[in-house]
């Protein structure tokens, strides 16, 4: 708790103007204020602006680069962004983007074609994807075409929401993907980087900005803390101003401090939430052991005390409620495995040969003790929670599961590389639920143990599952696209190739005091919960300072 308050403490000193060796101060904004938020899994940061490989540093992919097109999950619209307008081909192989007119980088330098090409080719080069697209050509300067090695309709969000870098920035680097990128070139509205320290940054208005009339606010301050509790002592003390993470009792803990300007909205449409095994390691590759961990799982306890009632219990299809409209119900009703019987999963575990030794706890066939970790981030309190909540459930079928919370940096490292035993995971979000099973079950996406993974980090495929998701890509027609997806959720209620366990609700809190026009449930113009998704740019875009 000490380093939390020091981090915390330091973030109020932030807060009060002081730079300590900054180039840029409040002061020298003529009194506006910048506006701010916490980054709750990251206790320092590091300059490093790239957003082929390092996507997830705070506002890289939403302030500073932009993509052709911006999908808004919490209401399903799409909005052209640096694309005016695009034609998709009808036998779904190929898509033409039409570039805005008159968009410049930061550096002045004009947005054209080639940049788009560029991107995806360090894209594909450094973090892999796009296997579908067979060339991307620059048409003209304001023309860029798609052509695809086969047909796959669900394209356009998923080409269309890269971002664009600068290509005669990042063509110059000998070594793209080691690029820090410190004073990153975006088309963004704030891409000036100043008072960069360990424990905060700010970003500044894009001069070239090519909404400039959007650029309402001066800019954006971020502030690092190891772990949710300094994250939301801040936001109850007032010292940020959108607080996009797990804040416990967040009615009487934030809201009841200031009830005239606080609000919170949590709608569990982001990513499914699940545990998964690494299927790489016995007993982990039998579905039949995998249902019965599930079945030993109380979801309302883990959604009541480790999620605090801010979500709901997954079932059988693994969608998050993003999905709603895709969930076919025949597959949630006949399904059992999410729902907790501990008989079941005890007949399961012994049919396996994991059986009850006297102690009362469970042997593998071998004879070991049937014992492994659950990793998890330290920083994700919430989490840890439901961690606790599943090792005491499955202790009452002798099972023996130690919570590993690890630095997340860790836990990843652990995932990607395929050591890992068990843990929580979060899926792709996508606007269809291709990406979801593609993730999860295909086997296009299992990498040998050793080799890095980016998805899939359970390290499942089955050719089912490459069958369906192939037919799915090439078709456009609802009908049949639901009824394929149908089959995709009844082979994942078979799989179980992870165990789902709550769709992930979008966090979001923040404050009218220094800021207006926020999203909510009655203006779902974004996701308040999705300050690391492109949308979020529409937030930036849209809010106001208060005046006086």
């Amino acid at each position: 708790m000490a380093v939390i308050t020091a981090i915390a403490a330091a973030g109020a000193i932030l807060l009060a103007g002081c730079s300590g060796g900054s180039t840029t101060s409040n002061a020298e904004l003529d009194g506006t204020q910048l506006l701010t938020i916490p980054r709750e899994d990251m206790g320092t940061f590091d300059q490093n602006f790239n957003p082929f490989s390092n996507p997830d540093f705070p506002m890289t992919q939403v302030a500073i680069y932009e993509s052709m097109l911006v999908f808004n999950p919490a209401d399903g619209t799409t909005t052209p962004w640096l694309a005016t307008d695009w034609d998709v081909a009808a036998d779904g192989t190929g898509i033409t983007f039409h570039l805005r007119d008159g968009v410049q980088w930061s550096d002045g330098e004009p947005l054209v074609a080639d940049d788009v090409v560029t991107s995806f080719a360090l894209q594909r080069e450094i973090r892999g994807g796009f296997d579908y697209i067979e060339n991307v050509t620059a048409v003209d300067d304001l023309t860029v075409e798609f052509d695809f090695n086969t047909p796959f309709s669900p394209a356009l969000l998923d080409v269309g929401q890269q971002v664009i870098a600068p290509a005669h920035i990042w063509d110059a680097q000998d070594d793209p993907s080691k690029f820090t990128n410190p004073e990153p070139v975006g088309t963004g509205p704030y891409t000036e980087v100043t008072n960069f320290q360990a424990q905060s940054f700010d970003l500044l208005k894009n001069p070239h900005y090519w909404q400039p009339e959007k650029q309402k606010i001066e800019g954006v301050r971020m502030l690092a803390f190891a772990g949710n509790d300094g994250a939301n002592l801040a936001a109850a003390n007032g010292d940020v101003d959108w607080s996009p993470q797990f804040i416990p009792n967040i009615e009487e803990a934030f809201v009841a401090k200031d009830p005239e300007h606080r609000f919170f909205w949590f709608p569990t449409t982001g990513s499914m939430v699940s545990w998964q095994f690494n299927t790489t390691k016995a007993p982990f590759d039998d579905a039949d052991v995998r249902k019965a961990l599930s079945m030993a799982v109380d979801r309302d306890q883990v959604t009541s005390i480790g999620m605090q009632g801010y979500t709901v219990p997954a079932d059988c299809t693994g969608l998050s409620g993003a999905y709603d409209t895709w969930r076919d119900q025949a597959v949630v009703d006949s399904c059992t495995w999410t729902k907790r019987d501990l008989d079941a999963a005890g007949a399961l575990l012994d049919a396996a040969g994991i059986t009850l030794g006297a102690d009362g706890k469970r042997v593998l066939p071998d004879g070991t003790p049937f014992e492994f970790d659950f990793s998890v981030g330290t920083t994700s309190s919430d989490w840890v929670s439901v961690g606790n909540v599943i090792s005491q459930n499955l202790a009452e079928i002798g099972v023996t599961v130690n919570v590993a919370a690890r630095d997340w940096a860790e836990v990843v490292s652990s995932y990607e590389n395929g050591t890992f035993d068990s843990g929580i995971v979060w899926s792709n979000n996508a606007p269809t639920p291709y990406q979801f099973y593609r993730g999860i079950m295909s086997t296009e996406t299992v990498k040998p143990v050793g080799e890095q993974a980016f998805e899939n980090y359970h390290r499942f495929g089955v050719p089912e599952a490459d069958t369906l998701l192939a037919q799915f890509a090439a078709t456009s027609d609802e009908a049949e696209q639901q009824s394929i997806m149908n089959d995709l959720q009844a082979l994942f209620a078979e799989e179980a190739p992870v165990v789902a366990l709550f769709p992930g609700p979008e966090f979001g809190a923040a404050s009218t005091l220094r800021f207006t026009g926020w999203p909510d449930a009655d203006n779902p113009y974004a996701s308040l919960g999705a300050v690391r998704a492109r949308s979020a740019v529409l937030i930036l875009t849209t809010l106001e300072p208060v005046k006086g």
